[in-house]
């Protein structure tokens, strides 16, 4: 079975790696393909359905969290595509993003453009980003690093901290003359460095003063750099730079549960791949011992231990409370 994994893990998921690379997959697609990696892992050799003994979402967990870190094919697929999206907004050149931009004004995430004028490789794009309506996930995760200030928005984007300034001070922006503009024609060079000059609709109230203050402090640890261009930056990654396995992680994330010691430690055991499988699937509890079958619709004419005949075959007295097995 270890050889399997390693198989689904290098050629199965890698062979329609371009075609998902390009376009999204339709779900019945991605089930045919989810579908061929479960039967190769239960059932190599067999002409019958299979008996899964993990569900496929267990599957896809990490190993840390008692799955076996087999990539859910659709996510992946989203994750791969997340690509062309970061270089749309990327400061990369070339005749392509040339073409993208006349069309679908990229300043803008293409939200200008009607419905019936995008082409259904760019709605699909929008949609595996959770960019149909509002911001998605993708959007969640970009940020900028601020230099001059020339491209970045001041209350719209995400600059400082983990969040845009209009989210965090919703009083303020309501006030605000600075609304839609650029960091750098929020403040002035003046001899000394750079200064804030933001402008208000009316004198602030005493209990706005708090925010206003914080909303300095908060600014005020963004360094303007008068010879540097703004840059965008991906949050998940601390070198600021896409990964297909940073996107994979952030769709993921939700699903995420609690790292599990004991199957930490199982996967960093110096042992055979197939004795760690086996191991594996015993704390699960997936093994093929009478009780487990019973309880899968297997027709059985007794459930005893056929060693000891004395009890129950279940996992735990197969390898640790039979007689016979206490006595290896």
């Amino acid at each position: 079975m270890a050889r399997r994994i390693c198989l689904i893990k290098s050629v199965i998921t890698a062979i329609p790696l371009y075609y998902l690379s390009l376009f999204k997959a339709p779900e019945s697609v991605c089930k045919s393909i989810i579908n061929i990696q479960r039967r190769f892992l239960w059932g190599w050799g067999k002409e019958k359905r299979p008996l899964a003994w993990v569900s496929w979402k267990n599957i896809c967990k990490p190993k840390e969290e008692g799955g076996l870190g087999i990539r859910d094919i659709c996510k992946f697929n989203a994750a791969l595509l997340a690509k062309w999206r970061w270089r749309c907004i990327s400061d990369e050149k070339g005749r392509w993003m040339e073409c993208m931009d006349s069309k679908y004004d990229l300043e803008y995430n293409g939200t200008q453009i009607l419905l019936k004028l995008q082409s259904w490789w760019w709605r699909d794009l929008r949609k595996v980003c959770g960019e149909e309506g509002t911001d998605g996930w993708f959007q969640e995760e970009v940020g900028w690093r601020v230099g001059s200030g020339d491209k970045a928005r001041f209350w719209e984007d995400v600059w400082v901290d983990n969040a845009n300034l209009k989210s965090l001070f919703p009083r303020l922006y309501s006030l605000s003359l600075n609304q839609g503009q650029k960091v750098e024609e929020v403040g002035v060079w003046e001899d000394l460095g750079w200064r804030w000059n933001l402008r208000w609709r009316r004198v602030r109230f005493e209990w706005e003063i708090p925010l206003e203050n914080t909303l300095g402090l908060l600014i005020s640890r963004a360094y303007v750099k008068r010879d540097r261009k703004d840059a965008r930056v991906w949050k998940s990654d601390e070198s600021g730079s896409f990964t297909v396995r940073s996107a994979y992680e952030c769709l993921v994330k939700a699903d995420r549960g609690p790292q599990i010691a004991a199957f930490k430690y199982l996967w960093k055991t110096k042992t055979f791949p197939n004795v760690v499988i086996t191991a594996w699937r015993v704390m699960l509890g997936r093994v093929p011992t009478r009780e487990c079958l019973r309880k899968r619709g297997v027709m059985l004419d007794s459930v005893v231990c056929v060693m000891c005949q004395s009890e129950e075959e279940s996992c735990q007295h197969l390898f640790l409370d039979c007689k016979h097995a206490r006595s290896v």
